[in-house]
């Protein structure tokens, strides 16, 4: 089945206007610190101008993981729905169908979820198999869980599985890894406020020294000798930066 072209790919991200210019006047001015207090040069800056799409590039990052974790929770709720609508009765396919109204008033018919349920149902109006419709889903969002779900879907529907049962149980999955994650995240708080001031106490010490001892630098600016040794100290800051971000970042 081809793809929906009005459907995203959970692994990519586009800017909307707000986040464009929101983002790329994070990145100016991340950018205009660090040609600042480096080099305090105007040229400089622009040299640094692919730090902008560097940032750029990991708020995209960021974003797509966000709202990968959040369709899981979102998921995670359809398949507890589905399973109630099981229980009442309801075939496979019009459980789906019915999860629509519920999940409309808990997430908005905006959310990703319930978009991706009305494209389910009208995939089903319009005589696609249900595992079709959810295996698209699962190669979109490219969340393990969703994935593993609408391949153990596909196995059960065609074996004669106990639906309720898989569903229910698929559900816990997801609820106990993201619960795992709250707590992990919480515990993690403290070190993660930590390393964004840790981050912060270079251009901290360089504009308390510039300011109280004022001269006390010059001999780092506009020199070659002095760009060279700046330009270590960046690349120094630049791979604490990264390890430090990557210690704090624990994958359930």
């Amino acid at each position: 089945m081809s793809k929906n072209c009005s459907l995203p790919d959970y692994a990519e991200y586009h800017f909307n206007i707000k986040e464009k210019v929101l983002y790329f006047l994070e990145g100016i001015a991340l950018v205009a610190a660090i040609g600042y207090f480096f080099y305090q040069s105007w040229a400089a800056c622009l040299c640094l101008c692919p730090l902008l799409f560097l940032f750029l590039r990991e708020k995209k990052k960021e974003l797509v993981k966000k709202r990968g974790q959040e369709l899981s929770m979102q998921f995670k709720d359809l398949l507890l729905t589905v399973s109630t609508n099981l229980k009442a009765g309801y075939s496979v396919e019009n459980a789906f169908k019915e999860s629509y109204r519920d999940l409309q008033m808990l997430y908005g018919a905006e959310s990703p979820i319930c978009r991706e349920v009305k494209h389910i149902i009208t995939g089903l109006e319009n005589n696609v198999v249900l595992e079709k419709l959810l295996y698209s889903l699962g190669q979109r969002s490219h969340e393990p869980d969703i994935m593993q779900f609408a391949d153990v879907f596909m196995i059960a529907k065609r074996s004669g599985g106990n639906m309720t049962d898989i569903l229910v149980k698929t559900a816990g999955v997801i609820e106990q890894k993201i619960e795992t994650d709250k707590e992990i995240q919480l515990m993690i708080s403290a070190k993660k406020m930590e390393q964004k001031i840790m981050n912060m106490v270079p251009f901290l010490i360089i504009f308390y020294v510039g300011t109280t001892s004022r001269g006390f630098f010059d001999v780092l600016y506009h020199n070659l000798i002095g760009v060279i040794i700046m330009t270590v100290c960046l690349l120094f800051y630049g791979a604490a930066y990264l390890l430090s971000k990557r210690i704090v970042e624990i994958e359930v």
